[in-house]
């Protein structure tokens, strides 16, 4: 009887909630719809959170430790210059003796020897000091530094405005490899610095060429507000040639620059050759077309690239034939930085660069923690 009784209620109560609907103004009871991408993906975990220094190049060594750069030249601070990631905590790497060999260590990477490379600013903020850049070799297995090359202007590999930024080492080009470092450039002078690791000897290679320039006239949403290059006056983080990657078999260098939204390459065997002509290098680099306004990259072992988005607050996937997915966005990575992979996730840098006072007419606009995450890959 309770049965029947429910069923006649709920009957008559359907057919009225029905005719409503249609009497109803179209959508009168329905949510405005909002796009798609504005929830967090939900996929972000913050693995470490750091109030007074500022993480920058990341890297994971063969043995699964993580290493994070904390570079000094837009802030100094009294942690570790270099660190390993230990529970949340950055501690000393390799030890804190080995502290004073660097001054501000930025972009890192670990070679398929498993030894680690960082390419050091040479410049702390608010010394007058002229800047003595340098890339560092070091065996993570013994703690010794292996390499010490200077990059100073009196080398030849950087100039007077020079930003030494990242690193990728090819060992299949040069008796001992060779490194490929971005010059990002403070004014106009961006190049790629091609180190010969035997050697030591270093040479600027693409200087001014339209792959490695910031784009005249370049846009971008920062923080709610749109803003123009301008390299006299900046208004946000901004310059050349910036984020490089390796393809997997050493063969392609990657890399794009800070103000522009399209990715480069170009063969290794060109840029390691010192015999290349620079009319054939030129020749030789591709466009690989439009992604975003990329900073950090690394290479996934099925030579897919993942990328940093700045715009977009997120992290891209590039596979081999240009495709682009979003792997992952949320609103706490900003300006996203350093990137390596480690168990099949990425773990990223969030240094909120593009909020630093030399942007903000000397207004600090950083709102602290600073973040290292964790994020699954696809």
């Amino acid at each position: 009887m309770k049965t029947r009784l429910f069923s006649r209620l709920f009957h008559h109560y359907a057919c009225g909630a029905a005719l409503l609907a249609l009497l109803a103004p179209h959508g009168a009871h329905a949510r405005d719809s909002v796009d798609h991408g504005a929830a967090p993906s939900g996929n972000v975990t913050v693995v470490a959170r750091f109030a007074d220094m500022q993480p920058s190049g990341i890297a994971a060594l063969p043995d699964g430790r993580l290493v994070i750069a904390f570079p000094r030249s837009a802030a100094d601070h009294k942690g570790p210059r270099l660190g390993q990631l230990v529970k949340g905590k950055a501690i000393a790497f390799p030890d804190e003796a080995t502290q004073a060999r660097f001054i501000s260590p930025l972009g890192m990477t670990v070679d398929t020897s498993g030894h680690l490379w960082i390419v050091d600013e040479g410049t702390v903020a608010g010394q007058a000091a002229p800047a003595t850049p340098a890339l560092i070799g070091l065996d993570p297995g013994t703690g010794q530094i292996i390499a010490t090359i200077a990059l100073g202007p009196d080398t030849g590999a950087t100039r007077a405005d020079s930003h030494v930024n990242d690193v990728r080492v090819d060992l299949t080009h040069g008796e001992k490899g060779t490194a490929f470092i971005s010059d990002t450039s403070q004014m106009d002078h961006p190049a790629i610095i091609v180190v010969d690791l035997a050697t030591g000897h270093a040479r600027r290679v693409l200087e001014n060429a339209p792959s490695v320039r910031a784009e005249q006239g370049f846009a971008m949403e920062l923080d709610g507000k749109m803003l123009r290059y301008d390299m006299a006056h900046p208004a946000m983080g901004q310059g050349g040639i910036d984020g490089v990657a390796l393809s997997t078999d050493s063969s392609t260098l990657y890399w794009q620059p800070l103000s522009s939204r399209r990715l480069y390459s170009a063969p290794t065997a060109l840029l390691a050759n010192p015999a290349t002509k620079p009319a054939q290098l030129e020749q030789a680099v591709r466009d690989e077309g439009e992604d975003a306004v990329v900073d950090g990259m690394a290479t996934g072992p099925d030579n897919s690239l993942y990328l940093t988005d700045i715009e977009r607050h997120a992290v891209l996937r590039r596979l081999p034939d240009g495709q682009l997915s979003v792997v992952a966005h949320d609103p706490r990575l900003i300006a996203p930085d350093g990137l390596t992979i480690k168990d099949n996730a990425l773990w990223l840098t969030v240094g909120q660069w593009g909020r630093l006072p030399v942007f903000h007419d000397g207004h600090d606009m950083e709102e602290r923690p600073w973040l290292v995450v964790k994020i699954p890959m696809q």
